[in-house]
């Protein structure tokens, strides 16, 4: 799951969500991918070794696997997101630091922070936002839809004020 929770252990009205992109390829599996990308396009050069056309097609496989090495780091780098939401008996701040290292804050009084669904309306289905202080601001738009839809549900009980809680629990 690319994102945890962590309590306070002296104040459990102290929480904080981390939010990051699912990273599928490890440093070691890039490693890998590419070791064994190049050697399987190795494969098909084997019989011209020690021919004048071997050399004359060497560049091209080199250029292919530096190709798939830049496009690789690219998108690595385009998910480096980080976005941390610290709760505070009276506060809410969120901070997400983009790849290009620039960093967005946003605070609200805790009591007036609603959570937000838009199941159509936004970028990718289930879009979830935090309403707040004049603004609306995104949260965890990188998640997978289910992991949104999870989401959303730990954010409305955690920012539900406790008047809310309990009459929710004697409606059940």
């Amino acid at each position: 799951m690319p994102y945890s929770w962590t309590v306070s252990p002296i104040n459990p009205a102290f929480n904080e969500l981390h939010l990051w992109p699912h990273q599928s390829l490890t440093p070691k599996g890039f490693a890998a991918f590419i070791q064994i990308t190049f050697c399987f396009a190795l494969i098909p050069l084997v019989p011209l070794l020690g021919s004048p056309i071997f050399w004359s097609f060497l560049p091209f496989l080199i250029a292919m696997i530096a190709a798939i090495w830049i496009a690789l780091r690219h998108s690595n780098r385009n998910f480096q997101i980080v976005e941390v939401l610290t709760l505070s008996p009276h506060k809410a701040r969120l901070r997400r630091q983009n790849p290009s290292g620039e960093i967005q804050e946003w605070t609200c009084n805790r009591y007036w922070v609603r959570t937000n669904m838009h199941k159509t309306r936004g970028p990718v289905p289930h879009y979830i936002t935090l309403t707040g202080n004049g603004r609306e601001v995104e949260i965890g738009t990188f998640l997978s839809e289910e992991e949104r839809l999870r989401l959303y549900e730990e954010l409305t009980r955690t920012l539900a004020p406790p008047n809310q809680l309990k009459l929710r629990r004697d409606d059940s």
